[in-house]
């Protein structure tokens, strides 16, 4: 009989899907790397559980201990399954410029939720970051995640998704294209390829409002970069320590407003209902394309990090949409 023991042994091994409809000026084969096939519909479920299990391993997560992690939504709910799983309390520290949809979603698996404001410095004491740091120290038997700085969280996608890539590919994957937030799909996706094979190209999506482009090409932190955007779950106003600068070839940005129309485009014109980093990331894509960089016998890969049932009251909506002035 083939059955999983539990829910977590569902992830990984996604499916790798060929892209048709908004990619049929691009010269080269573009295939998804389908993330939203894990049981927490994210690509985050890889590192989520590799980052318990390695805090497991050496001490830093005791048993019946409470898990405590700042998150834009989806490692926190990879976090809050195999918390389920394996017996944790779970808290969610998220910043209100996220979707209810993913609020709620942490809250109907057991998570403890706690909203702070999007618009503050990232060492303010309201921060999202400051905030779970805090909760961390404040609480008895708790271990802080840390998913930026946490090596645990690059070393899953290069032990999962970067073999997966070239397996499903047979090694013939020319380009890795992936939206950059905490670093760690990037990073360790690309470490893997690029020891297999040195000449394959790493592009980061990056949105507007954050550091990464500018830093990678200058390596100038520009303050003036930082602003608040709507784009979730991609870019940054901070330097993760699980970003390798040296591995990326190079950045593209996106607006918000083509990261939204994208996502809806790739329900509509290709049946793929996913995430707003999805819709930057096929923007990006095509950004690249024209600037020349596939060719024919190029296989571009993208990974498409979540799922469209997170983004409902948003993108997915119209009076949203006319709101934040993405529809006319």
């Amino acid at each position: 009989m083939d059955y999983a023991e539990n829910i977590l042994g569902t992830i990984g091994n996604t499916p790798m899907v060929k892209m048709n409809a908004l990619v049929k000026d691009v010269p080269a084969l573009v295939l998804a790397k389908y993330e939203t096939f894990n049981p927490g519909n994210s690509v985050k479920d890889r590192m989520a559980l590799q980052m318990i299990e390695d805090a497991e391993a050496d001490g830093r997560l005791q048993p019946g201990g409470t898990i405590i992690e700042g998150t834009s939504g989806n490692t926190g709910m990879g976090l809050a399954l195999a918390a389920i799983i394996k017996g944790y309390k779970m808290v969610c520290v998220i910043s209100d410029k996220q979707s209810k949809e993913k609020m709620d979603i942490l809250r109907a698996v057991g998570s403890e939720v706690v909203v702070c404001p999007t618009d503050v410095e990232p060492d303010d004491p309201r921060s999202y970051y400051s905030t779970s740091k805090r909760l961390a120290e404040e609480t008895p038997n708790s271990w802080y995640v840390n998913q930026y700085d946490n090596p645990s969280n690059a070393k899953a996608h290069y032990q999962s998704t970067g073999p997966e890539i070239w397996k499903q590919t047979e090694g013939k994957v020319t380009h890795f294209i992936v939206g950059v937030g905490t670093g760690g799909t990037i990073s360790g996706v690309g470490k893997y390829l690029k020891e297999h094979n040195p000449d394959i190209k790493i592009w980061g999506i990056d949105t507007y409002g954050s550091v990464f482009k500018k830093y990678h090409e200058t390596g100038i932190f520009d303050e003036n970069e930082i602003y608040p955007y709507i784009t979730e779950g991609i870019g940054e106003d901070i330097l993760p320590e699980n970003v390798d600068f040296d591995i990326i070839d190079g950045f593209t940005k996106v607006t918000d407003k083509d990261a939204a129309i994208y996502t809806r485009r790739l329900a509509k014109e290709e049946g793929m209902f996913l995430g707003n980093s999805a819709g930057s990331a096929i923007k990006g894509l095509l950004q690249l394309n024209e600037e020349g960089k596939f060719g024919p016998d190029d296989v571009v890969v993208i990974l498409f990090h979540d799922h469209g049932s997170r983004y409902v009251g948003k993108m997915f909506n119209d009076d949203w949409m006319r709101e934040v002035g993405f529809l006319e």
